[in-house]
């Protein structure tokens, strides 16, 4: 894992800007993985000369192997969020009913108003017109004439929105103001058919997409581009930031000579972007690098479903568990009684009924110093899903579960 660290890190620094997709010749030097091992830890002591954080963390070792890209954002590169009110017309009679929902019938008449068409209160009857509510994720760095997909969702009693159009509705964001204009014809995948004594629905036929339907206005202003950047863990743990540190100082102590990064906590790292390099090469060279990640030990369990995920850090102590089921079966065999001959009697049922208890019992010793042993343990014990949740809950309250127990 090291190796592989060592190898990467030596291959890129090696390259100038302009020739990145080159090869090191420095990678030539490696005869043996113990010197690739050595040259990797001369790097590390290397990359901080205490300004920036004092030594090197020796913690290297443990964990997968994932890109920077995969594990952490940049601070302040993220999208926003844009909702907006509007009508899709041309519905075939599955629209609003206006009696039902007036705010359908007002929106209505305000958009004929703007048309120059002004239509005398309670004149409208149509049923070819649903207000829906258009929201929109506006991308990063997405510029004036870009375009965005949008969904579009009903807000009033129709019952499909199928070849509707919606009729220009800004879009604004939580400031208030409009960012983005939606139009165009809707796509919907659920269906309604409904006869005289029977309806079938598949899907969501009140709701739809847009593909492209959303027109960008107005550019999300960021602070991307400072000298200085902040690198934001989508999963926090200190581990893992001294880690990031210590790699990105690592090759940036040998391709711009001097360290760029510095731990704030378990979430943030920042950056200092080095002289004559813009912010998107900086991070483009940075991106790619190869850390080690750790995690916390944890157990996720969901009773509706019956799914257990253990992390790989789960350890449990040697304990004996004793799991039995109780099994009860009723049985009822009524029998008929039938009268003697020649009498007043009648036919009558005499109830039969038979109860039997099983009751099984398994007791096993379970202790995990790894994933794989704590997984065998369990399936020797012989129990379903379920079973294992309750073990696993009762373990925790014994004391011999060494991780965090999330309960869904």
């Amino acid at each position: 894992m090291r190796l592989a660290i060592a190898l990467f890190l030596m291959v890129f620094a090696g390259s100038a800007v302009t020739h990145a997709a080159e090869s090191s010749k420095n990678a030539k030097d490696f005869q043996t993985p113990g010197e690739a091992q050595a040259a990797w830890r001369k790097a590390q002591r290397d990359a901080d000369d205490g300004k920036w954080g004092g030594a090197a963390s020796p913690l290297g070792q443990g964990g997968a192997i994932a890109r920077l890209k995969d594990i952490a954002n940049i601070q302040g590169v993220r999208e926003n969020q844009l909702v907006g009110y509007g009508l899709v017309i041309g519905l075939n009679g599955t629209g609003d009913s206006l009696r039902s929902a007036p705010f359908t019938e007002q929106s209505l008449r305000a958009m004929l108003d703007n048309l120059g068409i002004s239509p005398p209160p309670g004149a409208s009857r149509v049923k070819n017109v649903a207000a829906v509510i258009v929201t929109a994720n506006l991308p990063p760095f997405a510029g004036r004439g870009s375009r965005i997909d949008i969904t579009v969702s009903s807000l009033g009693d129709a019952t499909s929105l199928a070849g509707g159009t919606l009729v220009m509705t800004p879009l604004a964001a939580a400031d208030g103001q409009t960012y983005a204009v939606a139009q165009g014809n809707m796509v919907v995948s659920g269906f309604t058919a409904s006869g005289e004594a029977s309806t079938l629905t598949q899907g969501v036929p009140t709701s739809g997409r847009i593909p492209n339907g959303a027109l960008v206005e107005k550019e999300v202003t960021g602070n991307f581009g400072h000298d200085e950047l902040v690198v934001e863990l989508r999963e926090p743990d200190f581990t893992t930031a001294v880690r990031i540190t210590d790699t990105i100082n690592a090759f940036a102590k040998r391709r711009y000579n001097q360290p760029v990064a510095k731990e704030r906590d378990s979430k943030s790292i920042r950056l200092r972007k080095p002289k004559n390099i813009s912010a998107t090469r900086f991070l483009a060279e940075i991106e790619g690098l190869p850390v080690v990640t750790d995690e916390v030990a944890r157990v996720v369990v969901d009773e509706r479903t019956g799914t257990v995920v253990i992390g790989d850090k789960v350890r449990i102590s040697r304990v004996a568990i004793s799991h039995g089921s109780l099994s009860v079966r009723v049985t009822e065999t009524p029998t008929v009684v039938q009268p003697e001959p020649f009498t007043d009697g009648e036919t009558a049922i005499e109830p039969n009924t038979n109860i039997e208890a099983t009751q099984t019992s398994n007791i096993g010793i379970l202790g995990g110093t790894d994933l794989e042993n704590l997984v065998k343990g369990l399936n020797q014990i012989g129990v379903k899903p379920q079973g294992i949740i309750a073990i696993l809950q009762s373990i925790k309250t014994a004391g011999a579960l060494h991780a965090e127990l999330v309960v869904q």
